[in-house]
């Protein structure tokens, strides 16, 4: 991807008010595949007494990685919106760490675009998370 796609799809991102609110930042964008990043934060606690981050966070956060895999993907033309999503929490993410979500469109039909995402926090030999999607496709080349 170029410099000024990369910087189209954090433009994207940045303009959906809860990847904005979340804090959400694009570190790798390439032919189908994104990498995602939110840091650690206090507002995003969903147990109080564990101090780890709600699931419902990182969930958005896998939703919009895969939707930026699909948008980068060169068969894409245009916008995708998520058709499913399934999301399997694997453990807890440990308070205070960052959350890296990375997704890579493994399919694609002329309507419909297949990605598998995984989330870490710093241990990156356990994830916290997996998901398996599909997204809209239109206009496919």
């Amino acid at each position: 991807m170029t410099e000024e796609q990369t910087k189209t799809a954090q433009s994207f991102i940045d303009a959906l008010p809860h990847a904005k609110s979340l804090g959400m930042q694009l570190t790798h964008l390439d032919n189908g595949v994104a990498q995602l990043e939110m840091a650690y934060d206090e507002r995003f606690i969903g147990d109080p007494d564990t101090q780890v981050i709600s699931g419902g966070a990182i969930s958005a956060l896998m939703d919009t990685c895969c939707g930026a895999a699909v948008m980068s993907h060169p068969k894409v033309p245009s916008t995708t919106a998520t058709i499913d999503l399934r999301i399997d929490y694997m453990r807890s993410a440990k308070p205070g760490q960052r959350i890296v979500s990375r997704a890579e469109v493994y399919h694609i039909t002329r309507t419909v675009a297949f990605v598998r995402a995984k989330s870490y926090d710093d241990d990156r030999e356990n994830a916290v998370a997996t998901a398996t999607a599909a997204f809209t496709v239109e206009g496919t080349t």
